[in-house]
């Protein structure tokens, strides 16, 4: 069974920056999809970012893009989320999420895609 380990959450006041980690517990091999998705409360979980194996690119959500980006560590089996101009509307539970295939374009923003899940970080930003 795959593990995620977050880390990197936190109380930051509008305009900082935040970097999220996410490490997983065995080598995710050549074929992969990793990335992050939120939830606010009383909202629904919501897509944020994902990078995908093979050279097939990166993609995020137009909410974030422009302020925050993902990256991936191959040698450490990690993915980051950098975020910049935090605002208001970004504080949520912050879940890393992986799957061991390249998840079909049309198919990333669906959580239901991923077969394993972080344990979640909270992510609260101040105005």
């Amino acid at each position: 069974q795959v593990r995620l380990v977050e880390s990197g959450g936190g109380l930051v006041q509008a305009g900082n920056s935040l970097r999220l980690s996410c490490a997983t517990s065995e080598h995710t091999g050549s074929s992969y999809t990793m990335g992050w998705f939120r939830q606010a409360p009383g909202e629904e979980r919501e897509f944020v970012a994902v990078i995908r194996c093979c050279g097939t690119g990166i993609h995020y959500a137009d909410s974030v893009k422009g302020r925050f980006t993902i990256s991936r560590d191959n040698a450490k089996n990690t993915v980051y989320l950098q975020m910049n101009s935090l605002k208001p509307e970004d504080t949520a539970i912050y879940y890393c999420v992986y799957d061991k295939t390249r998840i079909i374009l049309s198919a990333l923003r669906n959580g239901a895609m991923y077969d394993y899940w972080g344990q979640g970080t909270q992510v609260t930003v101040s105005s």
